[in-house]
């Protein structure tokens, strides 16, 4: 038998349970223990502990109606709910709840793309849409759009963006919640508001234009627990005529500032719109197209030790760079190559000794033999590139000759830093010294992660905790990813996102004016949710009823 919402007895559940049949349909309420164990979260950091957040069962509606009506019901026996659009944000908590013994809205049975505008490049479509779904059906339609989605394609884009996912396209577009236009919402009292122009009834600019008369609310129900969205729309990208990827690469330590310096101008200017990569082939020497498990010794043996400037001797010698950037740009072919042309005289400009690499040049369409071919060699990247959803990502956890012994799943530690080389070396340094206080493993030469860019001004640091099925080992690493979110607030830097084990965690983070924001948060839950119904303790938002405990 699964367990019970807190609070709440068999009796009232087994009512709540008949009232949500009676609304969806009984072969849409999950109870069986075989069923309910669906919902449970395949890479959470507390698997098999007393402490792993379950949900009691699942409902699964159809329309926004039979969503208003499941509100209604859990308000009625005080029900904590918990929606899903796809349940696939794996590392960040999958289908599981927040607060456990809460009943799992699965709303991938709204699955519909209401409308694709090629004249606009917008879209609208429900929670249960995936990336494929959406992508298959601009292909069906002949529409010349791109969607711009994460890694894994089988999430959704509400959901995704709901939780401040990224993607790997042109540059406005990759933010998921910054891209998206307008919204439909069930509140906690089972009523439904449409933000921006939606509030107007029968609006016709509901998904080109993102204010409504007011106070923009649409961010208010991104990682929060204030409402269950059950329409979305987004802008798409008119398909580019072409693309290429360019290398530029340095031989000095210190000419990471320069680099990432120039980086954020071309970015800033437009004159770069695709997704910059930054990488370290004198730091990373096994495993990579700079080397291999025979790399050279000498090359070893250096990066354990703190000779900074004897590496640099060795990488000019062998002609292997200490930073590279790719630099991706997409649009009309003579614009981007005269974009290139610009951005190499930047970089040699600012750079004594920096080399460049012409990499891929493609045009659009692609065929899907194409997207294939670029995609070879590339864990990150490739047919994401162009908007293409797959699932290859998962060939780092996957069985092969080369790992027998996958992983059980791993979560990031994802805070945002200053988009500069200082603060990168200063996190670095961060880092390096608390992995060595935490006994986690210690990277070569002092760098734990090098940034991703996703965000035009700011830099995102992704640091992978592994899963075990060993509850001593899960543990130990739980505490060290508190302690991690802890130091890096010391130094000014917050989470993006994060599993629900470390939500309040991170939400005390953002501690400024003695934890303003987080009360606000509950002001606002207070006001909306009085039985604290939805999402209870998401994103460290806990209702009135349940602060305490």
């Amino acid at each position: 038998m699964p367990i019970l919402p807190p609070g709440i007895n068999e009796t009232d559940f087994s009512a709540a349970l008949g009232q949500f049949a009676e609304t969806v349909g009984t072969n849409w309420v999950f109870t069986s223990d075989e069923d309910v164990a669906l919902y449970r979260d395949a890479y959470s950091p507390f698997w098999g502990s007393d402490e792993e957040k379950l949900a009691s069962a699942a409902v699964a509606p159809e329309s926004v109606e039979e969503v208003q009506q499941i509100v209604r019901i859990a308000n009625r026996y005080r029900i904590p709910l918990y929606p899903i659009s796809t349940g696939k944000n794996y590392g960040y908590g999958g289908s599981a709840p927040v607060h456990s013994g809460s009943v799992v809205v699965d709303l991938k049975r709204m699955n519909r793309v209401l409308e694709i505008d090629e004249r606009n490049a917008t879209c609208l479509v429900e929670p249960g849409v995936s990336y494929f779904d959406l992508y298959n059906a601009i292909q069906e339609k002949g529409a010349k759009l791109w969607i711009d989605c994460p890694d894994p394609g089988w999430g959704s884009p509400i959901g995704n963006a709901l939780d401040h996912g990224l993607g790997y396209t042109i540059g406005h577009f990759r933010d998921h919640f910054g891209s998206h236009c307008g919204m439909e919402v069930v509140l906690p009292n089972g009523e439904v508001l449409r933000t921006g122009p939606g509030g107007v009834p029968g609006s016709k600019t509901w998904q080109q234009y993102q204010y409504a008369f007011g106070p923009q609310l649409d961010g208010m129900f991104t990682q929060s627990n204030f409402g269950i969205v059950t329409k979305m729309g987004f802008w798409l990208a008119p398909e580019p005529e072409a693309f290429r990827e360019d290398t530029v690469a340095v031989y000095n330590h210190d000419d990471l500032i320069p680099l990432v310096d120039v980086t954020s101008y071309l970015t800033n200017s437009s004159i770069s719109n695709g997704l910059p990569g930054l990488g370290s082939p004198l730091l990373q020497a096994i495993g990579t197209s700079w080397g291999g498990p025979d790399s050279d010794p000498e090359h070893i043996a250096l990066l354990q030790t703190s000779d900074r400037p004897a590496l640099e001797r060795y990488g000019r010698e062998k002609n292997i760079p200490y930073w590279t950037c790719n630099i991706k740009t997409y649009g009309p072919k003579e614009v981007i190559n005269a974009q290139w042309a610009h951005a190499r005289e930047k970089f040699a400009g600012s750079i004594p000794g920096a080399t460049f690499t012409e990499g891929e040049k493609l045009e659009f369409p692609l065929t899907y033999e194409q997207g294939e071919e670029y995609q070879q060699g590339r864990i990150a990247g490739g047919r994401v590139d162009f908007g293409i959803p797959n699932l290859s990502i998962f060939q780092i956890i996957s069985r092969t000759p080369w790992n027998p012994n996958p992983k059980f799943g791993h979560y990031y530690f994802s805070p945002i830093i200053p988009k500069t080389g200082e603060a990168i070396f200063e996190a670095s340094k961060v880092f390096t010294e608390a992995y060595d206080q935490l006994g986690l493993p210690r990277p070569p030469q002092g760098i734990t992660s090098l940034p991703a860019l996703y965000y035009q001004r700011s830099a995102m640091l992704l640091m992978a905790l592994q899963v075990t099925r060993n509850v001593e080992v899960d543990r130990k690493n739980r505490s060290a990813f508190k302690e991690l979110v802890k130091i890096a607030a010391e130094h000014g830097w917050g989470e993006y996102r994060t599993p629900p084990a470390f939500q309040d965690d991170v939400m005390n983070a953002y501690s400024f004016g003695n934890n303003s924001l987080r009360r606000f948060n509950e002001t606002i839950k207070d006001a909306i949710d009085p039985n604290g119904i939805i999402s209870p303790g998401k994103s460290g938002i806990w209702p009135k009823n349940m602060r305490k405990a």
